[in-house]
């Protein structure tokens, strides 16, 4: 933070106040190994004071099939970046004061830190960091995509590249390698990135190439499902729902844990990018949050098990 110049020591102005701040300690999974980093959490900001707007596009996930399909066909070579300490970069326009963190030294009675650029946890952060991003890319000689602003285009006679990006990870596609090691130099110079090779794993999603094409699927996301809800050892169903059972009824006996079932249907509803067969059922036992029962809850239960 200090070498990025992330803020300045400051005496706090009358008319302000200091938002807080932590250490947080977060474990990033990958499909291989372990990523620790360390984020600042915020606390107090203030809406039109400390930020405004806070909305940053992502990938869409129809653009990431049609980049894979495209990549497939044409035999372009995919590759995985990750830019480090992603949110640091991102330039505020707010006046943004934040007390000291703690152990940070050189403090003095009613000094704050006057924050310069993003940290991990204010509402801004991926909005300004996307912003930048942005500005580099069309700085190189990308086109941003009216159709989805995560994905940028640089096209030439002989010669196409694509660049997909999902906050701090970046997919690239491409026919010309030259090309590659020239946005890749480019942008380790200005943000500093990890190359981590042919893509593999993105977004929960294990990628895998093969000569007849490319496979996606998420079975290490789907066994942290079912470790999650204590049913890694379950006995199997080989049917997502039974067909006997009457999801609408009002008979039956109210689910109380609420936002206990709406997270396993949001979960179940990611999954559902690779996984078609569950999707009809899924939608059915989405319609019925406000009218919540163990029939409902059992059906849910009966998915995860078709799913093992």
């Amino acid at each position: 933070m200090e070498s990025n110049q992330t803020w300045e020591i400051v005496l706090l102005p009358k008319n302000k106040i200091a938002i807080d701040c932590k250490w947080v300690f977060k474990i990033k999974y990958n499909a291989y190994g372990i990523v620790e980093r360390y984020n600042i959490k915020r606390y107090t900001q203030i809406e039109g004071i400390d930020y405004l707007e806070t909305f940053s596009p992502v990938a869409k996930m129809t653009t990431i099939r049609l980049l894979l399909s495209l990549a497939s066909i044409y035999n372009w070579e995919l590759k995985h970046l990750d830019i480090n300490n992603v949110f640091l970069h991102g330039e505020l326009k707010e006046d943004v004061y934040m007390i000291a963190p703690p152990r940070l030294a050189s403090i003095q009675p009613r000094q704050v830190c006057k924050l310069k650029k993003a940290l991990y946890g204010l509402k801004q952060a991926g909005r300004e960091w996307f912003a930048k991003l942005s500005s580099f890319f069309i700085s190189v000689g990308y086109t941003q995509s009216m159709n989805d602003y995560s994905l940028f285009i640089n096209s030439s006679e002989g010669s196409f590249t694509t660049l997909l990006v999902y906050v701090d990870d970046i997919i690239l596609a491409e026919n010309d390698k030259e090309e590659i090691d020239r946005v890749k130099e480019a942008l380790n110079k200005t943000f500093k990135i990890k190359d981590l090779g042919d893509l593999r794993y993105f977004l929960d999603f294990e990628v895998a190439r093969s000569k007849k094409g490319i496979m996606m699927n998420q079975r290490k996301y789907a066994l942290e499902l079912l470790t999650d809800a204590d049913l890694l050892a379950c006995k199997p169903a080989v049917t997502p729902m039974d067909n006997l059972i009457k999801l609408f009824s009002t008979g039956s006996v109210p689910f109380t844990d609420v936002h206990a079932y709406r997270r396993l249907i949001g979960r179940l509803m990611y999954l559902t990018k690779t996984r078609p067969d569950i999707t009809f059922y899924v939608q059915q036992l989405y319609l019925v949050l406000d009218k919540l029962t163990i029939v409902h809850y059992n059906a849910t239960i009966r998915i995860l098990k078709y799913i093992k």
